[in-house]
């Protein structure tokens, strides 16, 4: 359905969205709708996908979750001040 739109089909659409939401909220809208796509992938990859969450971006340092390094298991003992 999409692919039927063509370049001329794509301006139309451009221009009909600047006329209706004007310059100042297209941006707003543009993140909104990234977002939401985003959320949806996210959801149904744990859905039908691996059982494996997507990792989610933190808002204050906007690294994803599963990126922080994590302490190996010697060095989580050592830090214990555990016997090994």
């Amino acid at each position: 359905m999409l692919s039927d739109i063509g370049v001329p089909g794509f301006i139309l659409l451009a221009v009909l969205a600047l006329l209706l939401f004007g310059p100042s909220k297209l941006p707003g809208l543009g993140r909104a709708a990234g977002k939401t796509l985003r959320e949806f992938k996210r959801e149904m990859n744990e859905i039908f996908g691996d059982g494996k969450p997507a990792p989610r971006k933190t808002q204050s340092t906007g690294e994803a979750e599963g990126d922080r390094p994590t302490a190996s298991k010697s060095e989580s003992m050592q830090s214990r001040n555990l016997p090994e």
